[in-house]
């Protein structure tokens, strides 16, 4: 019997949360940038952090105030392990930015502790851990991010208690394109914004498009899919916090985008995208968000992904 190792190390992408019609219910893993954590096995009981790098030098140390840290614990607690772990961070997703930040580090650090146990828990075990380290940044946790990160690929939330979630079929020949504008939202602000009700002819209008996304996602349909792609629940109640979003989009469609969205609460925008349109659709939306005076990163990524993965230690 092999036993578990001293050191292990993890990563976990980045993700769209909602993926612009489904909020709450649907995350897309985003594979453009990953956080990494090593956890290192140690004889006193707790979670430590260790070093730092990455977008980021340094990180609270606080259990309570450190995603990855908050999880590593979950994991270990959930294992009644009788060690505890020094925990290095490796920030390469942008905190703030829409990209699923704080869920990439706490997936990263619930893997990472994970493979330190004599018996693991399986991948989807491990999301109840990973949302305990995202309840750091967001109390309720959204599941959209977390799920993605830990699972890869577009997955939906199908029930909450007791968690039914699973990964859907993606559509071949389709890119996802995001540009990180310079700007800031905190999702707590973002959620702020939200209106408590809803009128039917809207709650009518957004189960129809996530219902035909889904489908068009499923049977590799791209006018189903940019027929679905929009959203008209959660979107217009947030437009104020990016006004750039609707020259972004307008070009982004002209150019043969399926469809253009905020990620998660903002402020990155994505968009879908046919192979054969991503250099036109990227260069249209940089070109709008530079029209408008706002500095914004690039990036470009496939549909299909892995989510959380062990990596070897050097």
């Amino acid at each position: 019997m092999t036993s578990a190792p001293s050191s292990a190390r993890a990563t976990a992408p980045a993700s769209i949360g909602n993926v612009g019609v489904g909020f709450d219910v649907l995350g897309l893993a985003f594979d453009a940038v990953r956080d990494s954590v090593t956890a290192h096995r140690e004889s006193e009981p707790g979670i430590r952090l260790g070093s730092v790098s990455g977008l980021v030098d340094s990180l609270p140390a606080e259990v309570e105030r450190n995603c990855a840290l908050a999880a590593a614990q979950a994991v270990l607690d959930a294992a009644g392990a009788p060690f505890g772990c020094r925990i290095d961070i490796h920030k390469g997703v942008p905190l703030s930015a829409g990209m699923g930040g704080s869920a990439a580090s706490a997936v990263a650090a619930a893997g990472a502790v994970n493979a330190l146990l004599e018996t693991p828990f399986a991948t989807l075990d491990l999301l109840l851990p990973a949302m305990a380290g995202e309840r750091v940044s967001a109390d309720p946790p959204p599941w959209d991010n977390v799920m993605a990160s830990l699972l890869g690929g577009l997955v939906i939330a199908a029930r909450l208690d007791p968690p039914l979630i699973r990964r859907l079929p993606l559509p071949t020949g389709i890119a996802c394109i995001l540009f990180h504008p310079e700007r800031k939202i905190e999702t707590r602000r973002a959620r702020e914004l939200l209106s408590d009700t809803i009128a039917k002819d809207i709650a009518v209008e957004h189960a129809r498009n996530i219902a035909g996304f889904v489908a068009g996602c499923a049977s590799n349909d791209r006018e189903l899919i940019a027929a679905g792609l929009r959203d008209v629940l959660i979107e217009p109640q947030r437009l104020p916090l990016l006004p750039e979003l609707a020259a972004v989009q307008a070009a982004a469609i002209e150019a043969g985008a399926l469809g253009c969205s905020f990620s998660g609460s903002g402020p990155s925008v994505f968009a879908w995208v046919p192979d054969e349109a991503a250099e036109a659709c990227g260069a249209a939306m940089g070109g709008a968000f530079a029209a408008a005076g706002c500095g914004a990163k690039q990036y470009h990524a496939a549909l299909i992904c892995d989510g959380l993965r062990l990596e070897p230690m050097a």
